[in-house]
């Protein structure tokens, strides 16, 4: 058995504890392959190994692997540029990153012009960090109101990134937080919004994010190894 399929075991059993542990877990849990940087090769192998879905962070890269890759379920977790979206249509099962009107606007003129749809999260600065992008916690909700004006995006949840500096149990509460937010907007039943996913926790925090939720949790370093 290859390391990364050893790793990818010894993450699937984490999960499983972690869900057990708590109230506040999905029943079900996708673990998403980050993929920065990652060889396609070594994509493939994680793919094999029973890895079913991945997520890239920059659209570039996106397109030089798409047409290797054994799988087209694929999603965009990092930053989405207006610029880059004319690219992306047709490619992603999706989108964690939207986070402005100015995005959603271009999203829905080329998914229009497709005729295609595309799965959006949206995503919350929660903790309100200067180097991150996404909206703050209050603002949510108008926001997600506002994506009623964009039929050709379908809003499936929240995504968060916690704070880098956070270790432990420091960053409990970013996630739960995220949580009682997706409570509150499915308690809304907004014509068209689906509250269906919670996109939080990484490699040095992902159970923490199980315990609290999550029904996708990111990881590549801990799936791959060490990038550097």
């Amino acid at each position: 058995m290859s390391d990364i399929a050893q790793n990818i075991g010894s993450i699937r059993q984490k999960i499983k504890e972690a869900q057990a542990k708590s109230p506040h877990a999905a029943p079900c849990v996708t673990l998403l392959a980050v993929t920065k940087t990652i060889e396609t090769t070594k994509i493939n192998q994680a793919l094999a190994a029973g890895i079913t879905c991945i997520g890239e962070n920059r659209v570039q890269e996106l397109l030089e692997k798409y047409e290797k890759l054994n799988t087209k379920d694929i999603h965009l977790i990092g930053h989405l540029q207006t610029n880059k979206v004319k690219y992306i249509v047709g490619k992603l099962t999706l989108l964690h990153s939207l986070d402005r009107l100015e995005l959603a606007e271009e999203i829905e003129k080329r998914y229009s012009s497709a005729q295609n749809i595309l799965s959006c999260l949206v995503q919350v600065n929660i903790a309100e960090e200067t180097t991150k992008f996404g909206l703050k916690e209050d603002a949510v909700i108008d926001f997600i109101k506002a994506m009623e004006a964009y039929p050709h995006i379908k809003i499936k949840g929240l995504m968060t990134i916690g704070p880098l500096d956070a270790a432990g149990e420091s960053i409990r509460p970013v996630f739960k937080r995220l949580r009682l937010l997706r409570d509150e907007i499915a308690a809304l039943s907004l014509p068209g919004v689906e509250m269906t996913h919670l996109s939080m926790g990484m490699s040095l925090d992902y159970q923490i994010a199980v315990e609290e939720g999550a029904t996708i949790v990111r990881l590549g370093g801990a799936i791959f190894g060490p990038r550097y």
